[in-house]
């Protein structure tokens, strides 16, 4: 049985760079083919609070016009329970009243270049969930667009871990892009929520060696709980000397970037062999300068970006439903929806204990 919906509703409301308030505002009706969720948990995610400290990757600056609209309601990980939507949306989500479900963060137009070639991800004049084109769910309710994709997922999960299938599925596509094979030595930069899904998709890959980098030791042992056969504290050990004595001096097979962190850029390109391959799954606070003769005349590297999570929802739902991730250790802290900008505060700081901050309306 869903409880009534009411008129009114709590929600965060971006006014822009470090003004983000807690407003009252009316629970949005669902138009034809959209769905109406209540919130049960929004994860906090680097994005959102490099956008909210003002990052030109969402603001603009003199090359690129503003990412970011003003009005707009954050939060782009989440679940939620459908409360409400006409027969279409229900048929063709193959959802039904009281689901709870996942959706994509992208929102494809389903007519450009990218939509007609299949790489719905890429598109090019794309609603973005929290960020552009249609309110997020740092609210108590938000409707899901008509053109939004959407998947079912336990309700047996608690909501953070469930919310966790957006990160999750952006680690799995960095994953995909890396053609991991069993013989590969494979080093993963940062044991963050990112770094963790780098880590437990690559060890479904099974390579030779998995190996985590970060320089905080509970955050390494939560990484070798996800599957790293090793870990190093680049803070402590040489990461470059390890990897040379596991690989014959070489060098390693693949490197994935999960962290954020300007350093580990160039990090990754000297920990890499020849021919290697490098793929970066972070959003970067500043611009990043490195020796791109190390990349094309010393290494000719494989040199790979990713964004979203294609195709790759479906496995990360799995893979949380299965058990065999230590979630309760990955979503350290939750918080009410009016200590927003407590978990802003907490994400914000990268020297801290948390792993995945997330925001439950209803506490």
């Amino acid at each position: 049985m869903v409880d009534p919906i009411p008129g009114r509703m709590r929600a965060v409301v971006v006014h822009g760079p470090q003004d983000y308030r807690l407003e009252e505002v009316a629970v949005p009706t669902p138009g034809a083919g959209e769905l109406l969720l209540r919130i049960e948990a929004v994860g906090v995610c680097a994005s959102d609070v490099k956008c909210f400290h003002g990052a030109a990757k969402f603001w603009g600056d003199e090359q690129r016009p503003a990412y970011t609209q003003r009005g707009v309601v954050p939060g782009h990980e989440f679940t939620g329970e459908v409360v409400a939507g006409d027969e279409e949306a229900l048929r063709t989500r193959g959802v039904d009243i009281g689901d709870r479900v996942v959706c994509e963060q992208i929102v494809p137009c389903g007519q450009c270049r990218y939509c007609w070639r299949g790489a719905y991800w890429m598109c090019a004049p794309h609603a973005m969930f929290g960020f552009r084109d249609h309110d997020g769910a740092m609210a108590e309710y938000a409707t899901v667009p008509a053109r939004a994709l959407v998947h079912r997922i336990s309700k047996d999960l608690p909501p953070q871990h469930a919310a966790f299938a957006e990160p999750l599925s952006c680690a799995l596509h960095a994953v995909e892009r890396a053609s991991i094979s069993l013989a590969d030595v494979v080093v993963v930069a940062g044991c963050g929520s990112i770094g963790l899904g780098l880590i437990a998709g690559a060890r479904e890959k099974n390579p030779q060696r998995l190996v985590a980098l970060d320089l905080n030791e509970e955050k390494l042992e939560l990484g070798r709980a996800c599957g790293a056969d090793e870990v190093i504290n680049i803070a402590e050990q040489d990461a470059a000397a390890r990897i040379g004595e596991l690989t014959g001096g070489h060098g390693a097979d693949v490197y994935l970037n999960g962290t954020g962190a300007t350093a580990a850029v160039a990090q990754g390109l000297h920990l890499l062999r020849k021919l290697g391959t490098y793929v970066e799954y972070s959003v970067f606070g500043s611009d990043v300068s490195v020796d791109w003769s190390i990349i094309s005349d010393d290494k000719e590297l494989d040199v790979l970006g990713a964004h979203l999570g294609p195709h790759c929802w479906p496995p990360a739902i799995r893979l949380l439903e299965s058990g065999k991730l230590p979630m309760d250790r990955v979503c350290t802290h939750q918080f009410g929806l009016g200590e927003f900008a407590k978990a802003l505060d907490l994400v914000s700081d990268s020297s801290g204990s948390s792993v995945k901050v997330s925001i439950l309306p209803d506490r």
